[in-house]
């Protein structure tokens, strides 16, 4: 018999009206990679940060390694061996990796001789576990995917025996994850304990030993992985049967809705990021953009949108010129019918310390259905609010609680219902289910395969490719800021990997 690595017993949190974990009791053997999945709301980030020592629980008891503790701040989760890896990474973000590692954890009055130790330290655990990255980069210049690296790094540059992630492939390729994943089997065979926090079922089917499922802050089933189906683990969190692919009929394209021409965008460096790029999206068809992270894809979205300016080319919207040359408005592009879902929601699409009934019609609180004569409707703002609440299932059910009290799946659920209930000719979606549980995933899906049988365009960027081939009606891959191809939702994973690749024509064909 394993012994227990971390035992939870009758843990109960609740933060005033919401009870966030009703008496959970858990075994984590150690040695192992542990899933922990549930839909969104469903308690899994409170859990893990009782254990970190984020929060303290309200009533219940920690074990680590069989002994009784008590675990108040962060700095007790570490000394006992536990590192998390947080699901928005905790980084300052002009320091260099190594002073980021440190931080801290100097453990010496000369900072010299505290970077001399660390750097060796670190040259050890990145050859030991295939962390490789450059130890005086500045964070801001590493993707994310390497930003994370440095936060694994982190964790066990302080010794961490147990490393908590939450949602860590929520902003990784494909490949990356794939890195992660032998990360994780690296650190197993160490014989540390990983505990994995996640709403995709397919990852913890081929990563993890066992897997827990949690449902509205209950404990409802442990699983060895090996023991179950994906089926299964999606109907235990739901509570109910789930669809896992996405059903549509054939498409019906009619005009051209918005049309792009000969695009060329800029970064602040003045690097080309979209070099001379041209589609079509009509209305009635969905098109997704595939390729792997920081290919232009994001640049394209925020010029569309007239968020960035672009260098060349032109843009137009149901048939009328978008000047993105100049000073294009944002609002002015709304009010033409171009809804914007981005893909940072934290950064671009709500204003965390707001209410949710407020991030809930921003942007449109112009319109006059939220006003009163010059004043906003606040009773007209609310009831809104609450019908979005109802039928996008957002949970708490509490329009006026602070949009930061929400979960990442919830806060994304406010984005989209704030934009697709707009009832746009255009919608522009990035990422539409980054952070997003398994239930809530099915019913996105099903609202954009909605829109485009109602006649609307709809321009898709996913970093999930069997996200970009279920909904889309046809694909368009990016490679350094072009488009290399176009096929249909029928192509195959390889042959749409060799395009993101940069490998074109015959070749990616083969």
């Amino acid at each position: 018999m394993v012994d227990a690595a971390i035992e939870l017993s009758g843990i109960d949190k609740s933060f005033g009206t919401v009870h966030a974990n009703r008496d959970i009791s858990l075994k984590i053997p150690a040695g192992t990679i542990h899933g922990i999945v549930g839909e969104n709301g469903a308690g899994k980030s409170t859990l893990m940060s009782i254990l970190y020592g984020f929060y303290q629980a309200d009533r219940g008891d920690i074990f680590v390694n069989g002994k009784h503790t008590v675990i108040e701040t962060p700095s007790d989760a570490i000394a006992r061996g536990i590192g998390m890896v947080h699901q928005h990474f905790m980084l300052v973000h002009n320091f260099t990796v190594l002073e980021n590692i440190i931080l801290g954890a100097e453990g010496e009055p000369l900072l010299k001789t505290s970077i001399a130790k660390a750097r060796s330290e670190l040259q050890r655990l990145e050859r030991e576990y295939g962390l490789e990255v450059n130890p005086d980069a500045v964070i801001e210049d590493l993707p994310v995917g390497l930003q994370q690296r440095v936060e694994i790094l982190k964790a066990l540059y302080r010794g961490a025996e147990i490393l908590i992630l939450d949602e860590p492939t929520g902003v990784l390729t494909p490949a990356e994850a794939d890195h992660l994943f032998r990360i994780f089997r690296q650190l197993k065979e160490e014989g540390k304990t990983v505990v994995l926090i996640t709403h995709k079922l397919r990852e913890i089917m081929a990563v993890t030993d066992n897997v827990s499922v949690m449902r509205q802050g209950e404990m409802v089933a442990t699983r060895k992985t090996n023991e179950t189906t994906v089926e299964e683990l999606a109907e235990l969190m739901v509570g109910r049967r789930v669809l896992l692919r996405v059903e549509k009929g054939v498409a019906s394209p009619g005009p051209v809705v918005l049309s792009v021409k000969n695009l060329t965008v800029e970064d602040a460096r003045g690097i080309t990021m979209v070099d001379d790029v041209s589609f079509d999206v009509r209305a009635g068809e969905i098109i997704g953009i595939a390729g792997i992270a920081g290919n232009g894809q994001s640049e394209l979205l925020e010029t569309i949108t007239g968020i960035r300016r672009a260098v060349s080319g032109s843009v137009s919207l149901d048939g009328v010129p978008i000047d993105l040359t100049g000073e294009a408005d944002p609002a002015d592009l709304r009010n033409r019918g171009m809804a914007h879902v981005p893909e940072d929601r934290h950064h671009m699409g709500l204003v965390l310390p707001f209410e949710e009934n407020e991030n809930a019609i921003l942007g449109y609180h112009r319109h006059d259905r939220y006003r009163k004569g010059a004043l906003l409707d606040i009773d007209a703002i609310r009831d809104d609010a609450r019908e979005k609440i109802e039928k996008y299932d957002i949970r708490p059910a509490n329009c006026r609680l602070k949009t930061a009290n929400f979960s990442g799946g919830n806060q994304q659920k406010i984005v989209l219902s704030r934009e697709m209930e707009q009832d746009p000719k255009v919608l522009v979606v990035g990422q539409p289910t980054r952070g997003v549980d398994v239930g809530a995933i099915e019913f996105i899906h099903r609202q954009l395969i909605e829109m485009r049988d109602r006649g609307k365009a709809v321009l898709l960027v996913s970093v999930e490719l069997d996200e970009i081939r279920s909904l889309s009606d046809r694909i368009l891959v990016m490679f350094a800021g072009r488009i290399v191809g176009e096929r249909g939702p029928d192509a195959g994973e390889g042959e749409l990997g060799l395009l993101m690749a940069g490998i074109e024509g015959k070749e990616a064909a083969e």
